[in-house]
Formats: C-alpha cells, sequence, structure tokens
C-alpha cells in the first residue's frame, strides 16, 4: 500500500489551492452574475439559475424562458454533415451545485415516437437524448447522461477517449414529456457526480446527441464525426460556468442482506440462512481523486456465468459482472495478445481472480462448493490530475477458505493493481505503466499447488500524428512468479507453458522455485479517415511469462504479426444505410519459430435501408505448413491442415415487435475429417411498451477425428499420447423475460438448460511422425484393452436460472430481492434421449438454491 499513500500524497500536492484562489472562488459564488451566452457550431454558455427549475418535462420555468437555444443540430448517422429531419433546440443551466439541461426534440408525428420502459442502464429501442460532458475538460474522459422517451436512465463513463465503463452509475435526475411539437427531456445532473476542477471559472466539454429511432437517424450539436478517431475529444465547450461549489466528499452505500442458500456438507445438499451487512464508500480525496471501497461485498443479484464445456487446452473466460469490479475496469486496462485482428480479452488484469470459487477444493474434496472465496474488502484509488496524470489503484482482501477439518482450499490472499497514465499534446500521446502483485498466505495444505507470490511490471505508449489520423503504439511486460518447486514445475509444464514438449527446446528446470518471462508488443496503424483504416501489429511473449494469478493468459511461447485493413462508407446508399468490409491477415510462431498459424480472413457488415443488418465472412487457415504444438498437452507437436470456417448472421429491425436473428458458422478440416456446424436461432419480442421477451436456441454439431483423450505410460514408463475420433451435440435454449412497472421498478427472468454429449471412438495415439504431411501418417495403433475397449463419452447437463425484482425506491437507493437456481449432471456416457428427455433428467436432479433480499440506501455528504 506504499503506492496507494504516495499517489495520495502526489494528488493531494497537485490539487491543494493557493489561499488567494480559494478566496476568489468563495466570492464569487456569492456573486457570480447570470451569463447569457449565443451559441455556435461547437461553444455554448449556460445560463446561471437563480431558482432551480422543476425536473418535470416542462419548460415553463423562469430560466429556460432566459437560456438561449442550441439550435445547430447536424446529422452522423446515416449521412455525416446532413441536415436534420426534425428540429432540435436545447438549453442548459446550472447554479453552484448542479447542472441542468432541456432538450425540445420536435416531431410532427408525436404518436410515433417509440418509447420502451425498461429497467434503467438497459439499451431499448427507443427515441434518446444522449448528453456527453468532459466535466475536467481534457479531452480524454467523460460521463453519459441519457435518457429514452419514457424516461428509462442510462450512464456511463467514458476513458481514452471513446471506450464506454457501463457498470458506472451516477445520482441523477431526468423527466420526459410527449405533447402536440414531439417531446421533451429535462435533466439534473448534481456536479458532486462528476470530477471538475477547482477553479474560478470552469469549461465543460459537452455534446447533444438525439436518436430518432424510427428513422435510424442520429443527430447532434456539434456534429460527431465517425471519421475522426475519438468521442471526448469531438465534444463543443460549455464556456464560463463560474462559482462551482467543490464536490461533496462523502457517499455510503450501507446495505443489509438476508440470504438462505443451498450448500455441500458431508457430501449431501443442506440449507445456510445468515444476515450479513456491508457497504460502498466513496470518497473524494481531492476534487479529482475518489476512493471507493467494498466492506464485506454480496453480489448476490449477479446473473450467473453461461454454461459451458471446455474440451481444450485452455482456460475458459468468462465476463466480470460484479458492480465494484466492473465500474472504473476500464482504467485499469492492459492487454495482451490483442490485436485490431484478434482479441481473446487477455490481459494483466482479469478481476475474476478475486473472489474465486477456491482452487484446491477440487484436490482436496471430491465435491467443489458452489459458493466464491469470501472477499473480506476491497478498494479502488482512482484519480485525474491537471497535468494529464490517470491514476488508478486497487487492493482486495480474500478470506482463508477451508473444509470442515480445516483444509485449506483457499489461502488467504491479498490483491493489489496500480495503474498509471500521463497524457501529453491534449491526450493525442500517452504513457503509461501498470503493476500487479498477488500475496498468498500459504500453509502445508496450499503450499505445493500454489505461488506465494506473484508480481508484473509493465509499461505502455501511445502517439497520434498527422492530423490524430495515424498512430504507434506498444508495451513491454514483465512478470515473475515465486512459489514451492512442487508449484513452479507444475506451473512449467501445464498447458500456458509446456516446458516439458520433447520438441520444444525449452529448459525445464524441476529446481526452479522463480519463473521469469516477459513480453513485447508494437502496433501502428491508421485510426482515422473517412473510408480507409488499417493496423498492423507484432506480438511476443516469453516461455516463461505467467501472468494468471491476477491476469488472464490462454498460452505464452509465441509471437506472432497481425495486419487489418477496413473500408467504411458512412454514407446513405440507395441500397444501405452502412457498410463496412474487413481483411485480416494473421501469422502465429512459437518463440523460437515453430509455425503455428496462418490464416486470411475477409467480412462484410451492411445495414440496409429497412434497418436490418447482413453480416458474413469467412476464414481459409493454415495456409503452409503450421503445427499444434498444444494438441497432445505437452508432447510433441502434430501437423495441422488447412481449414474454411464461413459464418452468417442476419439480424431484424429492431424497431418492430418481433425482431428475428439467425446465425450460422461452419468449420471444415483435414479433408473432412474433422467439421462442424452452429445453428443459432433467436426471436426477440416487445409489447405494451413495458414488456420483452427473447427466446434463443443454441444447437451445434462437431466431428473431431482427432479430439486429445489422454496420456498413458506402460511398464516401461514410456508415454503414449492418445487421440479419439469424438461425435459431439450441444443443444441449449436460452429464455429471457422482463417487466417494468416504472423505470425504477422491474422484474426480471432468465433461464437456461444446457446438454452437451458426445461419444469416443477409434483411440489411437501419435505416432513416431507427428509431423508427417499425411494426416494418417501421425498417428497409430494404440492396443491397451483398457482404454480402447470402451472409451466411452460424457453427458454434461446444466441449468441456470435468476428472477430478480429491483425497485430504485430513492435515488441510488434499492431493493433486490432475488432467486437463483442451479442444477448440474454428469455421466460417462452420452446416452441415448434426446434433449427433451435430457432436460427432464435435469430438472429430476437436486437443485442448489439461493433466496436472497438486498436493501441499500445511499447518504451523500
Amino acid at each position: 500500500m506504499l503506492a496507494v499513500l504516495a499517489l495520495l500524497g502526489m494528488a493531494l500536492q497537485q490539487q491543494q489551492p493557493a489561499p488567494e484562489q480559494v478566496n476568489r472562488r468563495l466570492e464569487s459564488r456569492a456573486s457570480a452574475p447570470m451569463r447569457i451566452g449565443v451559441p455556435n457550431d461547437s461553444g455554448a454558455s449556460a445560463t446561471r439559475a437563480k431558482v432551480p427549475p422543476v425536473i418535470d418535462g416542462s419548460d415553463d420555468d423562469a430560466v429556460w424562458r432566459d437560456a438561449p437555444p442550441i439550435t445547430a443540430f447536424k446529422q452522423w448517422r446515416p449521412t455525416e454533415g446532413k441536415a436534420a429531419r426534425f428540429r432540435t433546440e436545447a438549453k442548459v443551466a446550472y447554479d453552484a451545485g448542479n447542472l441542468y439541461v432541456i432538450v425540445r426534440a420536435f416531431d410532427p408525428h408525436p404518436d410515433s415516437i417509440i418509447k420502451l420502459l425498461e429497467r434503467r442502464d438497459t439499451f431499448t429501442s427507443s427515441d434518446m437524448i444522449w448528453l456527453f460532458i468532459d466535466s475536467y475538460h481534457d479531452r480524454r474522459t467523460g460521463y453519459e447522461f441519457g435518457v429514452n422517451a419514457a424516461g428509462v436512465k442510462m450512464d456511463l463513463a467514458v476513458y481514452d477517449d471513446g471506450n464506454e465503463d457501463s457498470a458506472w452509475d451516477g445520482v441523477w435526475d431526468a423527466a420526459t414529456k410527449i405533447d402536440s411539437l414531439g417531446w421533451v427531456a429535462e435533466f439534473r445532473i448534481p456536479l458532486s457526480q462528476m470530477r471538475y476542477g477547482r477553479d474560478r471559472e470552469n469549461t465543460f466539454g459537452f455534446m447533444i446527441d438525439r436518436d430518432i429511432y424510427r428513422y435510424a437517424e442520429r443527430v447532434s450539436w456539434p456534429l460527431l464525426s465517425q471519421s475522426k478517431s475519438g468521442l471526448v475529444s469531438q465534444l463543443g465547450t460549455l464556456d464560463a460556468l463560474e462559482g462551482l461549489e467543490a464536490p461533496r466528499r462523502f457517499e455510503a452505500l450501507p446495505y443489509l442482506v438476508t440470504k438462505n442458500a443451498s450448500v455441500i456438507r458431508n457430501n449431501a445438499f443442506a440449507n445456510r440462512s445468515n444476515v450479513t451487512f456491508g457497504g460502498d464508500v466513496k470518497y473524494r480525496v481531492a476534487s479529482n481523486l475518489t476512493l471507493d471501497a467494498t466492506v464485506n461485498p454480496d453480489f448476490g443479484q449477479v446473473e450467473a456465468d453461461p454454461a459451458v464445456l471446455n474440451l481444450s487446452a485452455y482456460e475458459s473466460f468468462f465476463d466480470e459482472r460484479r458492480p465494484f469490479f466492473v465500474a472504473g475496469r476500464g482504467l485499469f486496462r492492459f492487454d495482451v495478445n490483442c490485436s485490431a485482428v484478434n482479441c481473446n480479452s487477455e490481459g494483466l488484469y482479469y478481476s475474476r481472480r478475486i473472489g474465486r470459487t477456491p482452487e484446491l477444493a477440487g484436490v482436496y474434496g471430491d465435491t467443489v462448493p458452489s459458493e466464491p472465496t469470501t472477499i473480506l474488502g476491497a478498494a479502488k484509488l482512482l484519480g485525474r490530475f491537471p497535468s494529464g496524470l490517470t491514476i488508478g489503484v486497487l487492493d482486495a482482501v480474500t478470506q482463508r477458505a477451508a473444509s470442515p477439518r480445516d483444509t485449506t482450499y483457499e489461502p488467504g490472499t491479498n490483491f493489489a493493481v496500480v495503474r498509471a497514465k500521463q497524457d501529453l499534446r491534449k491526450g493525442n500521446t500517452s504513457i503509461g505503466g501498470m503493476f500487479t502483485a498477488v500475496n498468498r498466505n500459504l500453509d502445508k495444505f496450499s503450499n505445493p499447488y500454489l505461488a506465494s507470490n506473484a508480481y508484473v511490471g509493465a509499461v505502455d505508449f501511445r502517439h497520434r500524428f498527422y492530423k490524430n489520423t495515424f498512430e504507434v503504439g506498444g508495451s513491454l511486460d514483465a512478470s515473475r512468479v515465486q512459489g514451492s518447486r512442487e508449484n513452479i514445475l507444475s506451473t512449467q509444464t501445464n498447458s500456458v507453458h509446456g516446458y516439458q514438449r520433447p520438441d520444444a527446446n525449452l529448459p525445464l528446470d524441476s529446481n526452479r522455485t522463480v519463473l521469469d518471462g516477459d513480453a513485447e508488443e508494437f502496433r501502428f496503424g491508421k485510426v482515422g479517415g473517412q473510408h480507409l483504416m488499417f493496423e498492423t501489429s507484432y506480438q511476443r511473449r516469453s516461455a516463461g511469462f505467467e501472468i494468471n494469478d491476477l491476469g488472464y493468459l490462454r498460452r505464452a511461447d509465441q509471437q506472432s504479426w497481425n495486419t487489418w485493413a477496413g473500408y467504411f462508407d458512412r454514407h446513405e446508399r440507395k441500397l444501405y444505410n452502412r457498410l463496412q468490409l474487413n481483411n485480416n491477415w494473421w501469422q502465429y510462431w512459437t518463440t523460437d519459430g515453430l509455425p503455428l498459424e496462418a490464416a486470411y480472413n475477409t467480412n462484410m457488415h451492411i445495414t440496409l435501408k429497412n434497418n436490418w443488418g447482413m453480416h458474413f465472412g469467412g476464414t481459409l487457415g493454415q495456409l503452409g505448413t503450421t503445427y499444434d504444438d498444444r494438441a497432445s498437452r505437452g508432447g510433441p507437436a502434430v501437423r495441422q491442415d488447412m481449414y474454411l470456417a464461413p459464418w452468417a448472421f442476419i439480424n431484424g429491425d429492431d424497431r418492430r415487435s418481433i425482431v428475428p436473428s439467425f446465425s450460422y458458422n461452419y468449420f471444415r478440416s483435414s479433408g473432412g475429417r474433422n467439421h462442424s456446424m452452429n445453428l443459432s436461432p433467436e426471436v426477440s419480442y416487445k409489447v405494451l411498451g413495458r414488456f420483452s421477451s427473447s427466446v434463443a436456441a443454441n444447437w451445434s454439431h462437431n466431428v473431431t477425428d482427432n479430439q486429445w483423450f489422454g496420456r498413458y505410460t506402460d511398464a516401461f514408463n514410456t508415454p503414449h499420447y492418445t487421440f479419439a475420433h469424438l461425435e459431439q451435440t450441444t443443444t441449449s435454449a436460452t429464455l429471457r423475460l422482463n417487466y417494468t412497472f416504472t423505470p425504477a421498478v422491474s422484474l426480471q427472468a432468465y433461464t437456461q438448460p444446457f446438454v452437451s454429449k458426445g461419444t469416443y471412438s477409434d483411440v489411437r495415439q501419435l505416432s513416431s511422425t507427428p509431423r508427417a504431411s499425411s494426416y494418417d501418417a501421425r498417428y497409430t495403433s494404440y492396443t491397451n484393452p483398457s482404454v480402447t475397449s470402451d472409451p466411452g463419452g460424457f453427458n454434461f447437463k446444466e441449468f441456470q436460472s435468476n428472477v430478480v425484482f429491483r425497485w430504485e425506491y430513492n435515488p441510488g437507493s434499492t431493493l433486490f430481492v432475488v432467486w437463483n437456481q442451479g442444477r448440474q449432471g454428469f455421466q460417462s456416457v452420452a446416452g441415448t434421449k434426446d434433449y427433451q428427455g435430457d432436460v427432464s433428467d435435469l430438472l429430476r436432479l437436486h437443485p442448489a438454491n439461493t433466496f436472497l433480499i438486498k436493501l441499500s440506501y445511499w447518504l451523500n455528504r
């Protein structure tokens, strides 16, 4: 935590104003005159409100009669710069603690305005008004406040000039009203929800966007250009905001949770009930530095992860859904192995590592606890300084998890992340760094399996030039993991690293207690322009690079070259409104130069005049001689064959009550020995302006002739790497029902039965020539009857459902009532039943139920 204290001291030093500045601010607050300015194409002034307007969707308050209108709205979609179809008029006012905005959206057919009720922060196919505010006016960060014609609110935080954080939730007011002239949206944004400088006079970046949904038309002031890179850097200005009060320093969200949940005790289901207290705290250390903390958090209202059966060598990735970790996560983002061509969510910080299911439960127990490790507390320090420096510091502590007999399933652990970035040249150049640390309190149970310490340090840079059209960037990362010899040997030989591969030429050392590694990246691209953009990049990760204690990395020992070029037509044409054509080429090698992949991909995306979307493309892969060095799970590399993978996706017009969509994927390789097909139809339905539902199915059939089966040894301890023919079918259905009583009261239900089953046959082993050009020469018979006589299969079933009632009974204060149910089963044979029969069996399994009531109350002082 020394880093936290150092950054805290630096923040206070940068934020502390001189005494005479404080006096001037106090004087201006008492005597600031009302300002009325004349708006232009990119700048406007706000009127000082003597009496705050009533937020009711009406423009009859005195301040709105005095405020000058903003009227220079232009279309930016589908055709950039075209005159708007309907007139839009906006006015802005403020006082010491609030920003007020009213937008009159003229419409000659008010009965055609699309308005749908939904839960807050849910996108709806509706007419909307958006406010974009860069309160610090750094042209890199900001906030978005949106409301649709039915009064449903959405808000987001923006970082890095366009990346959006949808988990950010501000406390603000909005009201809408439809009348004979169209509709009105009226906003009150408390300044306490935003960061801004403590100056006598402030300038905010500002933009207003209107979505006329039935015409798929977006208009804005000032004009938003899709051909320019960035979002915040394109905002206009809201000038001469005088006498703004210092933001309130303290917000708290205490909550009470009562829960009844299924648990496993002595290999049997039991119920456990408890009542817990916790809370979130937000404290403004300085005007642009905020400390967020959570104590004894409970995330029971969060939807469960989707079911998945993973037969690959790589770890599955699940998105973060817990609000504390989702909010602000963009500030901690540091990608690894991510380019414009391929991005698999790999990075130095993967928050799902914090509070995950105990890692050693499967080692020491025959049942895995369904509950995650308890997070005792977590804190984030987030700030943006006048010099252009952005900092993010996160620290979290998790509790030791143990069996009833005190066997450690997960040791007590401390997780820390520090991210800093310095912007230069008005944000067109930046340099940054990141540091992560994991420290575990190991004992005799956990010492052989987990690292005691894991550290990662990295630096990155980005530089835009030539009218901000071109960009170069790169990064350099270094990792160090320390643990017992057993742990480091296991790390060297897992699927991420594969030191033990006989043809890898890597220094496997069973006496190591430390593993070091590094990663590098350099990219160059064209990020702006009317039609053509591109990026080319080189990336490398050494064999010892290890970040999975707090990050996410699928594999090390890899280098790649990726190139993407895209053509964009953003003008309305006779047959379509938008078109994008992409071309991609990528090549992968080990760090020793073994070719792993070479592929070309092309894809096209078209939005038709009727608002239907057509998306299709395909990949031609393994062009040339390539090998899979992970196929035999630590054995020799196996030659790969060319593959073809076309796909298509069609989506309907989401302005309609019934919206269909359909996706298709196909794969074929090795002369048809390996092939798969996936079909995913979906139908969404909206009715009465407040009820929405969707039904989605997913069916796939996979035939893999060289599916990994297992590693066996004979009497002479000779390894045999076996593969089998697999016939697999996976079927799932997902149903969502949403009913919104008011913008503050909603009921949501979700359910998904998932079944994946397969049968193995024809078990073979790798031959002495796994790199042979002939497919059949790579494999040979395996004569172990205990393995080959009945290779079996699998039947994996899972059922997940959630029902969530949400009531925001006061601004920022919420009541959740949640029921979650899960069922899971596994058999070592596929069985003969169809999907309906498998689901019937699934529903007869014992359920794991959780019933939860969570009440929170927002305090602002």
